[in-house]
């Protein structure tokens, strides 16, 4: 029997039910962030807004990481190709870093001006407001079904999140005040945190924010039953 506040150990069909969520929260990520590039890119060149454009593309990265997801939940077995996504969603952090980084170098050595975009700024506020949501749902699922997958793809969404803030604050204080500095140094703000985390999933450090079953279904890692490969890191699995 469970003490209170001990992790529910996953039946298959809940276990089932929750791999299929996760496959729904990734193909809706996929779709509002190929929307979201496409508009951010178009805007981008319209105001000649590196900002913007380098936020569309962002949202391309975005699309690849909730891809690494599709592709391993589409698998009748997903516990088998965790390590791989974990990888994939890691180089995908490094991408979007180094991105961020070139783009954010450019802007702060004055090349090109952007012009006010007020599309811009609309679609950053409403990023706002959609990625918050997908950031709770993909953590919720990720921490039940012990996936670090999941929880990594929801960083990826997080950070995401933090660029719409960011792209918003740069774009309004561009338009009001002329400040075209700020965007770019907060940029290179987010660029150490998705090193950060880019880190973290290609050591299956994710894990952490995993919930640990307990009883039989528990690991040397305090990861749920076929995600052991996923989380431990090399030293743990020679430690068996």
């Amino acid at each position: 029997m469970s003490t209170p506040g001990s992790p529910t150990v996953l039946t298959g069909q809940r276990r089932r039910r929750l791999n299929r969520r996760s496959l729904r929260l990734a193909y809706a990520t996929a779709g509002y962030n190929l929307a979201e590039g496409v508009i951010a890119v178009a805007a981008g060149a319209a105001a000649s807004s590196t900002a913007l454009i380098g936020f569309g593309l962002d949202s391309f990265i975005e699309v690849s990481s909730a891809l690494v997801v599709i592709w391993q939940f589409r698998s009748r077995v997903p516990e088998a190709r965790e390590r791989l996504a974990l990888r994939l969603i890691a180089i995908s952090f490094f991408a979007l870093a180094a991105w961020i980084s070139m783009d954010a170098v450019r802007s702060l050595l004055g090349q090109g001006e952007a012009e006010p975009s007020p599309v811009g700024i609309g679609l950053a506020a409403a990023s706002l407001v959609v990625m918050p949501l997908l950031v709770w749902a993909k953590r919720r699922t990720g921490r039940e079904l012990r996936s670090a997958t999941v929880v990594a793809d929801s960083t990826q969404t997080l950070l995401c999140t933090y660029l719409s803030a960011i792209l918003l604050v740069g774009l309004v204080l561009n338009a009001w005040l002329g400040w075209s500095w700020a965007d770019p140094l907060a940029g290179l703000i987010i660029a150490g945190v998705a090193v950060r985390e880019g880190v973290e999933a290609w050591r299956g450090e994710q894990c952490d924010d995993c919930v640990s079953p307990t009883g039989q279904d528990a690991d040397s890692c305090g990861c749920g039953p076929g995600y052991a490969d996923a989380c431990c890191t090399g030293e743990d699995e020679n430690q068996r």
